[in-house]
């Protein structure tokens, strides 16, 4: 029993809906009680038991009742029957800010909401300063909460919860913190509180995240929990579901005929190899090298050798983007500079998801063990990698990685400098191609299709 940190039993939500304004008086001032509501059910008989260390999913569909739990867990919500018990210090990532008074500066605030969420006056002293470089809002946290754009606001509020060293984290997917690096960290942050043994409650539609960050998960629907299970059981429920409901969507034959030709057209381009032709010019060598430099020092692992100085993506126009189309090729682009003699130098990347989640991963060993060979002190080398974006529609993270090796077989290395987000982009899907829920990458098939004759003799 003393491992249980949430425990509910028979948990409801009652909302009066009323078809008047008028209503509402009605109702309150009628001599016999007289009913003119009726009752809609967020929450329905909810019962589950969370112990500590577990990372919870909670999926559902839009109103199913996901955030109405976890607000109630939170205390925002009250029930309006049935038992809730929490025990252990929260940090929400659901209301954000909650309770900031606007006329204080910054630094109060983190004191304020420090102490409202059981810390002591110490305690958030001893924290102080990795809130405020976490924050990275400069000069403004010592001026009127009120003065604070948006961004400015959400990037403290997440700073203060992410370091009061909550017993129980509640993460909601619709989570938008700051510019998309300031959400690289906020999720490496979350993912670092997870592997501390903090327990989680995570509500999302990513059935790809849930299945990978929870070993546990809820579904909901219509306000009731109809499923507590392992969370790739709930997910392939979840997704049967969802198909379930598309099911009578009619297919356009029109967009099937020409995704048909684009395909044969796509093949036929793919049996011509082209070579990488990105000019190299000072402009697209150092262009927002500034930006690289500053973001690339979050969480850098760098041993003096060798340094990425920029790390660039480019269409095959030589133009720089960040948003990229499904199935487009791209051209990714680093700039090492070496520091000190170096004989054999490896290099390679990651794509990482919005949770961290390394998807794709490749160094120049695949590559025909590509490196850079007597390498001398001083000397900059600009390396670029050719592929095809076919990932699902999401934000991702690159890191980058150069390395020594340290046996023959190259099975070890050591890193010369590693970036965990180097750059980030976005794809955007096209008509013509999608990947279905639950997947992230599309796998290049050769395919074959023959029909069957049955032989008779």
């Amino acid at each position: 029993m003393n491992d249980i940190v949430i425990k509910a039993e028979h948990l409801s939500k009652i909302y009066k809906i009323y078809e008047k304004n008028i209503d509402r008086l009605k109702e309150t001032f009628h001599p016999f009680h007289k009913k003119y509501s009726r009752d809609f059910f967020a929450l329905h008989d909810v019962s589950f038991e969370i112990r500590r260390g577990e990372n919870v999913g909670l999926i559902g569909k839009n109103g199913a009742g996901k955030s109405t739990l976890l607000k109630m867990i939170t205390g925002v919500l009250t029930p309006s029957g049935g038992t809730l018990e929490v025990r252990g210090r929260i940090a929400s990532l659901l209301e954000l800010g909650a309770g900031f008074n606007p006329d204080m500066t910054g630094i109060e605030n983190i004191f304020m909401s420090g102490l409202l969420m059981g810390q002591t006056r110490q305690d958030m002293e001893n924290k102080l300063d990795e809130i405020i470089s976490f924050a990275d809002i400069g000069e403004f946290i010592h001026q009127p909460v009120k003065t604070y754009s948006s961004g400015m606001f959400a990037r403290l509020a997440f700073s203060v919860n992410a370091f009061v060293e909550p017993d129980i984290l509640i993460i909601d997917e619709a989570l938008s913190v700051g510019d998309a690096f300031f959400q690289s960290k906020c999720m490496d942050k979350m993912r670092t509180m997870i592997d501390s043994g903090v327990t989680v409650l995570f509500v999302s539609h990513d059935t790809f995240a849930v299945k990978n960050l929870c070993s546990r998960a809820f579904l909901i629907q219509s306000g009731k929990m109809i499923m507590d299970a392992p969370s790739k059981d709930v997910v392939e429920v979840y997704r049967n579901m969802l198909h379930e409901s598309n099911r009578e969507l009619q297919p356009d034959s029109e967009k099937i005929d020409a995704v048909i030709a684009e395909s044969k057209n796509i093949q036929a381009e793919n049996n011509s190899e082209e070579k990488i032709n990105l000019p190299i010019t000072e402009e697209n060598i150092f262009s927002g090298q500034e930006n690289f430099l500053k973001n690339a020092e979050y969480q850098r692992n760098f041993d003096g050798r060798a340094s990425f100085e920029n790390v660039q993506l480019f269409n095959l126009d030589g133009e720089k983007i960040s948003e990229v189309f499904f199935g487009q090729e791209v051209i990714l682009r680093m700039v090492v500079k070496l520091h000190e003699d170096i004989e054999f130098l490896g290099m390679g990347y990651h794509i990482r998801n919005a949770t961290g989640i390394d998807l794709i991963y490749t160094d120049s060993r695949f590559n025909d063990m590509k490196a850079v060979y007597d390498g001398k002190r001083g000397e900059i080398y600009v390396i670029d990698w050719k592929f095809k974006v076919e990932l699902r529609q999401e934000l991702y993270d690159i890191a980058c990685v150069i390395s020594t090796p340290l046996d023959e077989d190259f099975r070890e290395s050591k890193i010369c400098d590693f970036v965990p987000c180097a750059l980030q982009f976005n794809v955007v899907s096209q008509d013509k191609f999608s990947i279905m829920p639950g997947g992230y990458v599309h796998w290049h098939n050769d395919l074959k299709i023959t029909k069957y004759e049955k032989i008779l003799n």
